[in-house]
């Protein structure tokens, strides 16, 4: 089968394109989720010229910006080494890896107040982390898009499942359950696949598992080589500390972030950095704790309590060195780790989504429910079950508690509706997030 791959970033840029008010805009995300692709596949289709600039790659770049913030003596130093003029009305500009050079992401400030008729695109997988470590930032200057792995929707595309998604994407339920077990086998391929680029491109072509996880592994090391090279060498050691507890940490029956686990005696003090170096980076999320579901919620945040998820569900099933033969055998995948890979997966159709959640989990109690979200002025709790138990003492306790006037569950289960709670199956949870 031939890959090919939509993204659905690929609208937000032709919005950003079509916008008369558009700034100079960021692609941030982790390495090897798609952005350089995805820049030079809009710039070849939507622009009569494309410049592409990698700073990593050629340093020559680095004194250009170095020497000045005159930006049409930049554009004209960059049509040299491109070749040809850069036209304003034709050209898209790429700086790719631009947080290899601070005075570039400067620039991009008088790009925007003098020079705003050129289009620009800049990108770079550990941007989070140059704009974090003290560089010079264009305040409300620039746009901001994040670019992550591929999400289920865009997977079964990718898996030339055009018609199973465009029957989910109608939203007509009873025509969906008709291909529930179809739809569960590819949910159970996405859990181990994942949405990196590379990753759905070798299993679409030859669905070879142990091609996958060798991609994948390549991914997490290439990761690791990241720390090495660009963290801070005082935080190196508690940054892999953090990175390869992740998996355990969710594993376990509460499955809040717990420092100790790390090295006996440990604190917060000694390993915060280390967290948000990864989370600049985009290699995890943070799920808060809040302590009652008030609006706004995170006015009720307990800001010392929270779980970390990966970027990419695939890649958490990699770390977990979680076998293909699992994923075969029955719903088993589902039930590993007490739901933790359902949780990832519904933690990064919210995150998809522009949703931040938050769980929530009084204090000395069992009862947790694992996301909520705020949502049309309204709090919305959320519970993953792993498999088709449709038992839900959690999210039964926290309705009678408070009430709320919508209750979701997501599992493998078909759709149901009872007068208090919703059970959406799990692979149409991406679309029950869009309809709304």
């Amino acid at each position: 089968m031939i890959f090919t791959m939509k993204r659905s970033a690929y609208n937000q840029l032709l919005e950003w394109k079509n916008n008369p008010g558009k700034k100079p805009l960021i692609i941030q995300g982790a390495r090897q989720v798609g952005k350089t692709w995805l820049m030079r596949e809009f710039g070849k289709n939507e622009y009569p010229q494309t410049v592409y600039f990698n700073f990593e790659t050629n340093k020559a770049l680095h004194s250009i910006f170095k020497s000045g913030i005159d930006t049409e003596k930049i554009i004209s130093s960059l049509g040299i080494i491109a070749g040809f003029t850069i036209d304003p009305d034709k050209s898209l500009i790429i700086l790719d890896e631009i947080q290899a050079c601070p005075e570039a992401i400067t620039a991009l400030k008088y790009f925007q107040e003098n020079s705003p008729s050129y289009n620009i695109f800049a990108a770079g997988s550990l941007l989070g982390v140059a704009i974090h470590g003290g560089v010079s930032f264009p305040v409300g200057k620039v746009d901001f898009l994040t670019v992550h792995p591929l999400d289920f929707h865009e997977f079964l595309d990718a898996a030339g499942q055009s018609q199973l998604l465009n029957a989910i994407e109608s939203g007509d339920t009873a025509v969906v359950e008709n291909f529930n077990d179809q739809l569960i086998e590819l949910l159970k391929q996405y859990y181990f696949v994942g949405g990196m680029p590379e990753a759905v491109s070798a299993f679409i072509k030859d669905f070879d598992y142990h091609n996958v996880r060798q991609i994948q592994n390549n991914i997490l090391n290439a990761y690791e080589n990241d720390f090495s090279k660009h963290a801070p060498t005082s935080q190196l050691p508690r940054i892999r500390l953090v990175w390869q507890s992740i998996v355990g940490q969710l594993a376990k029956e509460n499955s809040k972030f717990i420092y100790s686990i790390l090295r006996k005696g440990s604190r917060a003090k000694e390993y915060e950095l280390a967290i948000e170096w990864l989370k600049d980076a985009g290699l995890i999320h943070k799920v808060i704790r809040v302590k009652k579901p008030g609006l706004p919620i995170n006015a009720y945040a307990d800001w010392a309590d929270f779980k970390i998820y990966m970027n990419d569900i695939g890649l958490m099933c990699a770390l977990g060195d979680l076998s293909a033969e699992i994923i075969l055998s029955g719903h088993e995948l589902f039930k590993e780790f007490k739901g933790t890979i359902s949780e990832q997966f519904i933690m990064q159709q919210l995150i998809v989504r522009g949703y931040r959640p938050y769980y929530w989990a009084p204090e000395n109690s069992q009862t947790e429910i694992d996301f909520l979200i705020q949502r049309e002025n309204q709090v919305v709790p959320i519970e993953v079950k792993s498999a088709e138990n449709l038992k839900s003492r959690s999210l039964r306790s926290y309705y009678d508690k408070y009430q709320p006037n919508l209750c979701i569950r997501t599992s493998l289960a078909g759709f149901k509706k009872q007068d208090w709670m919703q059970n959406i199956p799990l692979y149409f949870f991406h679309q029950w997030l869009r309809a709304k």
